[in-house]
């Protein structure tokens, strides 16, 4: 005779005294990002830790510089920054 089972729910919960909490801080935060129930007990009140939603990637910035020049890429000018700004100056002849 086979026997029928009842279907069981398994929560996985940690549980932190404040203490505790404050000495294992990483390691409440990483069940809580697991999704894992975190609760933190402090006189007899108990706090849960969950994540708030994770805010999306910022798309990258667009390039400051869409075109530049040949010779400057190639390396035949350069430039350095002074007090009186920014110089640009040719490699071959110096300053």
């Amino acid at each position: 005779m086979q026997q029928a089972h009842d279907s069981c729910t398994m929560y996985i919960m940690k549980r932190f005294q404040a203490a505790a909490a404050r000495q294992h801080l990483s390691e409440v935060l990483d069940a809580a990002e697991r999704g894992e129930t975190v609760i933190i007990e402090r006189r007899d009140v108990q706090f849960r830790v969950e994540p708030v939603a994770k805010r999306a990637r910022s798309t990258r910035r667009a390039p400051r510089f869409q075109l530049v020049d040949p010779a400057l890429a190639s390396g035949e000018w350069t430039w350095t920054l002074g007090a009186k700004g920014l110089r640009f100056s040719d490699k071959g002849r110096g300053k």
